[in-house]
């Protein structure tokens, strides 16, 4: 898992983008924290793999763990291992590492339902594992540092980005064993739709994204996801 992530960094780092906008790679400048979370939770089969769609700017843009709001990497996944800088840096998103205040609630909410159910991350990682589809962060360069998410990319670009990420995608998934793909919102659920194909042995579905601009993610969540997941037999 280690060497093929290490290859996926390379690759989508190879890629060119015409977006007029900061382009983070947690995978390379947050490489010691990523192989950390690696060899801690996507190390062993699991029933479960739950698919998220790229870094947010206070999750894993900070401390390159998947959904990685701060206090749960730091208090619940129990990682701690030093965080770079990416070559260009947007002046209102600069990367602080475990030292950054600001929360993300995509990843608080997420962690959170986790915890709840397997109290420790050791419990957690015999079943579940979670990850991103696409590893860069895209930011628009005006003062809002607005995220541009994947599928926002001009056709060609998103295009070779997607053929990278269903790649990686689809090793993950052979490596790990899951039964259950789980997409963290739509996109995410057509990612694994479209990599896993008829294979019967997989039962693919998905949650409602945590993300706080969902108007239906802010008012209970977690008895959603939780729903969602029991309904397809995760849980």
């Amino acid at each position: 898992m280690v060497e093929r992530t290490r290859l996926f960094a390379q690759q989508v780092e190879s890629l060119r983008f015409s977006c007029d906008c900061y382009i983070y790679n947690p995978l390379l400048y947050a490489w010691p924290m990523h192989e950390a979370y690696l060899r801690a939770y996507l190390s062993q089969p699991v029933k479960t793999l739950l698919l998220g769609m790229n870094p947010g700017p206070f999750g894993m843009a900070q401390t390159g763990v998947p959904f990685g709001e701060v206090g749960a990497v730091k208090h619940f996944l129990d990682l701690q291992a030093p965080v770079g800088k990416p070559v260009a840096e947007h002046p209102r998103r600069p990367v602080l590492g475990l030292d950054t205040k600001r929360s993300e609630v995509s990843g608080k909410r997420l962690w959170s339902l986790i915890e709840g159910r397997y109290h420790s991350a050791q419990a957690f990682s015999k079943e579940m594992a979670v990850t991103n589809y696409c590893p860069l962060v895209f930011m628009d360069r005006g003062r809002t540092a607005k995220n541009i998410t994947p599928d926002k990319l001009p056709k060609g670009e998103r295009l070779a980005l997607e053929t990278i990420c269903d790649r990686y995608l689809a090793d993950v998934i052979e490596m790990l064993g899951p039964i259950y793909l789980v997409g963290v919102g739509q996109y995410a659920y057509k990612k694994l739709q479209a990599v896993s194909g008829e294979n019967p042995r997989l039962i693919v579905g998905s949650i409602l994204h945590p993300s706080p601009g969902n108007p239906q993610a802010n008012k209970d969540w977690h008895t959603k996801a939780r729903l969602g997941l029991e309904q397809l037999g995760v849980w």
